[in-house]
């Protein structure tokens, strides 16, 4: 007996991806108001306290926090141009550019581990203040958020070499890029907030 391969026309593909989009987008939009909420609740703390952090409390070191943040932004650059190439047929340089996106994703995270210790070893820990829980709080939800993504992209990397995805129909790949660009959106919040402001 013949079989036949079961195909989606593309009008179809399209009409699913589409969905699968806007359902993305919404989850990512859910997100964004989790984070909203955080960030208020971070910004109503601080206009309750005469001085921020309060004294005697050791706050997060800029520098650190600005190499970090170079890291992360090299990520979405590196992200934008395994995108490309996927699209215009360059498996080698896109395989490249998705390694060099999950390596700075864990260079961020090593780096945030990094400040976590420099901190917790200067006193500064969630308990010890207002000031420390509503620093780790923020910067561990999004680092939280880094790590899915970091998992996120190697599952896109293998199941892009397993051939999943094709130029025309790569929605995982397209998910796993919009994530990645929304943790770094966040971050330029967070670190204007935590690390800038003073």
């Amino acid at each position: 007996m013949a079989t036949h391969a079961l195909t989606v026309d593309d009008a179809t593909y399209q009409e699913v991806r589409d969905q699968r989009l806007l359902g993305f987008l919404f989850f990512l939009i859910s997100d964004v108001i989790i984070f909203s909420s955080f960030i208020y609740g971070y910004i109503y703390l601080r206009s309750t306290v005469m001085a921020w952090p309060p004294p005697g409390i050791e706050p997060a070191a800029l520098y650190m926090a600005g190499v970090n943040s170079i890291v992360l932004f090299g990520s979405g650059a590196t992200m934008h141009y395994a995108m490309e190439f996927f699209k215009h047929g360059d498996r080698r340089k896109f395989v490249g550019y998705m390694i060099a996106t999950i390596i700075l994703g864990l260079g961020f995270l090593g780096g945030q581990a990094f400040e976590y210790f420099n901190l917790l070893h200067a006193g500064t820990s969630w308990p010890s203040s207002i000031y420390g829980a509503a620093f780790f709080t923020l910067t561990g939800l999004h680092g939280f958020h880094v790590f899915i993504g970091v998992i996120f992209l190697i599952t896109v990397l293998i199941q892009a070499q397993r051939g999943t995805y094709t130029q025309q129909r790569y929605f995982g790949l397209t998910a796993g890029a919009l994530y990645w660009h929304f943790v770094d959106v966040i971050w330029v919040a967070l670190f204007s907030l935590l690390y800038v402001w003073k």
